[in-house]
């Protein structure tokens, strides 16, 4: 099994490849080197999260629709091709974005749109993939596993394209993101060779898949699901609403050349790993609430020290904040996978980890497309490009001081009163789940 499960951990690393190099290098060169707007930036790179619903539809046709005798592979195949065709085309459209407007924009579309299209079909396909072939008791230890050496590769990654982005030029753009996605590629059909078995009908009900109107509903059925979706909401698009905007701020306020900022990822990817690694031990002597709180206030800590950072035009004080956002994060990564399974019931196990799938997706989207909005508006009125950079951090400490009073208001016990525990196995088996998102 352990190498089935390696073979799984290269598509899950061959498909986060492809967001390093747009999340860590293009959208600083589309902000700041092609001075193209950073709204119209956070909508490119959301299109993953703006398409995700459609992976209900995917992954419910894949369930009954098998293609030369397998369910997820030709998914996966396709997945991957989309991602790596459309992640290729992505520098170009953006250089056509800057030199002729709506040409490059519809270009755009269609390579972020194909990059985002293919990020769903391949993540719902090889997510499945991991749960049939892991089965219940092996699940977590798989999901881990994807899950440590996907944080690894992006670490890898990203120092790679920031040397290869040294010195900086559009030429070098381009041939740093063709090596990514050629190694992404290969890296994933190597994954896939003689993966999965051919698709035997066993006659057993599929386990169902839920609408967005049924978890909408599941939501507003009960007040603290509805506590703890806002929270996730609120919480997580502080945290990965800054995803788009870093790299250019450190260029704007610091004048870091794009191969230095392209490392920032490599910086708070090492601080999520090792927190990531701590907190588990963390949480069993301290408990889940209390570590969660210890992740947000130092992601809140974070970026006010990143906006003060700029304010002081210091980047070792920028680095700092960036080191305790990385760690902050890490710390609310693994306890909120934990109030998450808490947060769960036997009876709606698939609804409400959903739920908390959806609320994933929503908070990506809304953190990335008002930071673009909020830096373009303050940074058109001030005309001060830094300034714009600036409000956003601020009111993304701000939501995380919410977040904070939110967190405490949070009662497990009064959303599971009316369901049964779920026991140590089902547990493990919901932190595939939770890590899939």
């Amino acid at each position: 099994m352990i190498f089935k499960r390696l073979q799984l951990s290269l598509i899950h690393i061959a498909i986060a490849m492809t967001l390093v190099p747009i999340n860590s290098t293009l959208n600083r060169v589309m902000i700041k080197e092609l001075s193209i707007s950073a709204t119209i930036v956070a909508i490119l790179v959301s299109l993953p999260y703006i398409l995700s619903p459609i992976q209900v539809a995917i992954g419910s046709y894949a369930d009954r629709h098998p293609w030369w005798g397998r369910r997820r592979t030709p998914y996966i195949l396709l997945g991957l091709f989309l991602c790596v065709g459309g992640a290729a085309l992505a520098p170009v459209a953006a250089f056509l974005m800057a030199q002729s407007g709506w040409p490059g924009i519809l270009l755009g579309l269609l390579a972020f749109g194909a990059w985002g299209m293919g990020f769903n079909f391949a993540t719902v396909s090889y997510l499945s993939l991991a749960s049939e072939l892991s089965g219940e008791k092996g699940r977590a230890r798989t999901i881990s596993i994807m899950w440590f050496l996907m944080i690894t590769s992006v670490i890898v990654t990203a120092i790679a394209v920031s040397r290869m982005v040294n010195p900086y030029s559009p030429e070098a753009l381009i041939r740093a993101f063709q090596w990514v996605c050629g190694v992404a590629l290969a890296l994933g059909i190597i994954g896939l060779i003689r993966l999965e078995a051919p698709f035997v009908p066993t006659g057993e009900a599929i386990a169902p898949r839920y609408s967005w109107s049924v978890l909408a509903q599941a939501i507003l059925g009960n007040r603290q699901a509805k506590l703890f979706f806002g929270y996730l909401i609120i919480l997580l698009a502080a945290i990965l609403g800054q995803d788009v905007l870093l790299e250019p701020f450190a260029g704007e306020a610091f004048g870091m050349p794009v191969d230095a900022t392209t490392r920032i990822t490599s910086v708070w990817g090492v601080c999520v790993l090792v927190t990531l690694l701590l907190a588990g031990m963390l949480e069993s002597r301290f408990g889940k609430r209390r570590v969660a709180t210890w992740g947000a206030v130092g992601a809140l800590v974070g970026f006010a020290i990143i906006t003060l950072s700029g304010a002081m035009r210091n980047s070792g004080v920028f680095y700092s904040g960036v080191i305790l956002l990385g760690l902050g994060t890490g710390l609310v990564t693994v306890a909120n996978l934990s109030l998450m399974l808490d947060m769960t019931t036997i009876s709606g196990v698939g609804l409400f980890i959903g739920a908390w799938g959806m609320a994933d997706a929503l908070a990506r989207l809304t953190g990335s497309v008002l930071g673009g909005v909020i830096r373009d508006l303050v940074t058109q009125v001030s005309q001060n490009a830094v300034a714009g950079y600036l409000v956003v951090f601020g009111l993304e400490a701000v939501f995380l001081f919410i977040s904070l009073f939110l967190l405490q208001q949070i009662d497990v016990q009064a959303f599971r009163s009316q369901a049964d525990k779920p026991t140590l196995t089902e547990r493990a088996a919901l932190v595939g789940e939770v890590e899939g998102g």
